[in-house]
């Protein structure tokens, strides 16, 4: 459930941004299995869950880009749990779970119209890094080093 409404949000921001709508259910499909999630799993990623209240309130995934190297991707925080500070834990328990997986560092891909985003992770360490991948969605690049 998180993860889709994850993907609506973004893919209703980018079509509303560049085509002045928001996006179809069917977008919203196709986009869900052409980006899926798969692995985000053991033992080469993971999916946190963010409770407020004991309700699931977001979420953000890892995954292994190699030996010293996490990325950060599928940050969500619901809208009515945004301003609690849920965002800052998940970025948190991400540096754990990165750690325990090994990495020295985390990288991230986002969007430019993606602000409130690119300013938490810039709050919280994260600084511009040149691109390490292409990918059409991606317009800018961050990564921390794990102290």
């Amino acid at each position: 459930m998180l993860l889709r409404e994850y993907f609506v949000e973004v893919a209703d921001r980018w079509y509303r941004l560049h085509r002045g709508r928001g996006a179809t259910a069917e977008e919203i499909e196709q986009g869900l299995a052409e980006h899926h999630s798969d692995d985000l799993v053991p033992p080469h990623g993971v999916l946190l869950v963010g409770r407020y209240g004991g309700e699931p309130a977001g979420c953000v995934g890892l995954r292994r880009r190699d030996d010293a190297t996490a990325e950060l991707t599928r940050m969500f925080v619901r809208p009515a749990r945004r301003g609690t500070g849920g965002g800052a834990e998940l970025l948190r328990a991400a540096d754990l779970a990165a750690r325990a997986m090994g990495a020295r560092r985390i990288t991230l891909d986002t969007r430019l119209d993606l602000l409130e985003a690119r300013a938490l992770y810039a709050r919280h360490g994260y600084a511009e890094i040149a691109p390490y991948k292409e990918d059409p969605y991606a317009e800018c690049f961050y990564g921390k080093e794990l102290v």
